[in-house]
């Protein structure tokens, strides 16, 4: 099996990260409780140089803060996109974007739900179980306008659940029970000075 999937489809090789981010600059990433993280996102309706230049900020802002995935209201930016450079429990590299993304059902009879711990960019500092099916195929679009199928199984289905989450206007803790959303804040509280620290030292390390 290949190593790397591109925008669903084998490559040879890849770097380590994705060109676009040598294109990108770095934005400012949301928390919890900002309104943009908490409603429905637009269509995209343009395909041109301005949804080009937003993958590309999205891709480094997504490597600065150590992410798998981000989604464009993740840097407040209301509309239905994301971006995602994430293993498999194989570990095969999925790599791409996905504008107007939607997540097909699966039928109940082949899905399987799977407890595994989950975080958040936008949920600095928290780790938290969150059940999830263990396969995920998102439609959508790509930059040019074409349409891309994107299939995931294991830690990459997670990932393609939780971002398309982001772009209906929910975080994992929607997920969670009241108790279990409380300890992922106090997570928040204890850990985000460091979360934040290790994202200005990766700034800084980019400038080098």
């Amino acid at each position: 099996m290949p190593s790397v999937f591109l925008q669903g489809r084998p490559v040879e090789s890849y770097p380590p990260l994705a060109p676009e981010a040598r294109r990108g600059s770095v934005r400012r990433i949301t928390e919890v409780g900002e309104q943009v993280l908490h409603k429905p996102c637009r269509d995209v309706t343009e395909f041109g140089p301005d949804l080009a230049a937003l993958i590309d900020d999205m891709f480094l802002t997504m490597y600065i803060a150590e992410g798998a995935g981000l989604a464009a209201n993740q840097v407040g930016v209301d509309l239905r996109l994301f971006v995602y450079d994430c293993p498999d429990d194989d570990g095969v590299r999925h790599v791409g974007h996905i504008v107007n993304p939607v997540l097909e059902p699966l039928d109940p009879a082949g899905r399987r739900l799977v407890d595994d711990s989950e975080g958040c960019l936008s949920v600095p500092g928290a780790l938290m179980v969150v059940p999830r099916p263990d396969r995920a195929v998102v439609r959508g679009r790509d930059r040019d306008g074409a349409p891309v199928v994107i299939e995931g199984t294991g830690y990459f289905a997670r990932c393609l659940a939780h971002e398309t989450d982001h772009v209906n206007g929910q975080v994992y803790l929607d997920r969670l029970s009241a108790r279990e959303r409380k300890q992922a804040l106090r997570q928040v509280a204890a850990r985000r000075d460091e979360v934040f620290a290790r994202r200005a030292a990766n700034v800084e390390a980019l400038k080098a």
